[in-house]
């Protein structure tokens, strides 16, 4: 695995050893209910717990993209991020915080009024997010929703010489999974993920809870624990430097008994 780094405000954050990300969702309609976090005493609470879990980085969204949701205004995304921010900044100062946006003007806010340290986007990369992006200068997660590996493999390589030309250099690219992809076409993604290493850029994985485990399996999210473990332990085998997920302490362990096999 190679040693990438991340410019957190001048500090470079390692992903030589694979990082967890914990969900911290505000809102009060994520698809799995027990990561809703509408309350400042909630957050705080999340926060503290994904951190004390061995999380490096806490991952913040205010508007729901589980399929078949109507996305909360953007006023409405922008008054629970400054609530969930604010609590995130006081219960664990020292947090590496991203905030997950499809909106440039979110971005911004969470950058300029919190320090938001990562942008993390579900929204296709759009111009004006990635013209966005390149004048705050922060990370930037890219996210594909692109059905095969071809597809998939185009869309990022198009979207990182796009961020590349707007002078943009901490890029993290994320295959999408569970984004506009049929149930099949996930497990042919992540059976060759290996294969997007050749963009050179540290690789995102998001698989905590899907409905591809939950479907897949005959169960429910509430169920989907130890389906998520297995696709995990996968998915670090294929190169992920970075595990997105609901489970903070079950991820970590994953990494460590990973991590064993190249001690």
């Amino acid at each position: 695995m190679m040693n990438y780094t991340l410019n957190i405000k001048g500090r470079l954050l390692s992903l030589e050893r694979p990082l967890v990300m914990g969900i911290l969702n505000a809102t009060p309609d994520s698809f799995y209910a027990g990561s809703r976090m509408p309350t400042e005493a909630a957050v705080a609470r999340r926060a503290a717990e994904i951190v004390g879990q061995g999380g490096a980085i806490v991952d913040v969204g205010a508007c729901s993209t589980r399929p078949g949701s109507a996305p909360a205004s953007e006023q409405e995304e922008m008054e629970r991020l400054r609530m969930a921010l604010a609590a995130v900044r006081r219960e664990v100062p020292g947090a590496v915080v991203s905030v997950d946006t499809f909106r440039p003007a979110v971005a911004r806010m969470a950058v300029e009024e919190y320090g938001a340290d990562i942008i993390n986007d579900v929204g296709g990369a759009q111009p004006d997010m990635l013209r966005m992006v390149s004048r705050l200068q922060v990370p930037y997660v890219l996210m594909a929703a692109e059905p095969t590996l071809e597809q998939t493999a185009l869309f990022l390589a198009d979207r990182v010489q796009r961020l590349r030309d707007l002078g943009h250099k901490d890029i993290i690219v994320d295959p999408g999974f569970g984004f506009g992809k049929t149930l099949e076409q996930n497990y042919g993604l992540l059976s060759q993920m290996e294969q997007l290493l050749a963009l050179e850029l540290p690789l995102l994985v998001g698989l905590s809870r899907k409905s591809m485990i939950y479907n897949t399996l005959g169960c429910n999210p509430d169920q989907a624990l130890n389906g998520t473990t297995a696709l995990n332990a996968i998915a670090l085998m294929k190169g992920a430097s970075i595990l997105r997920v609901h489970d903070v302490g079950e991820a970590v362990e994953c990494v460590r008994l990973f991590s064993m096999l190249n001690a």
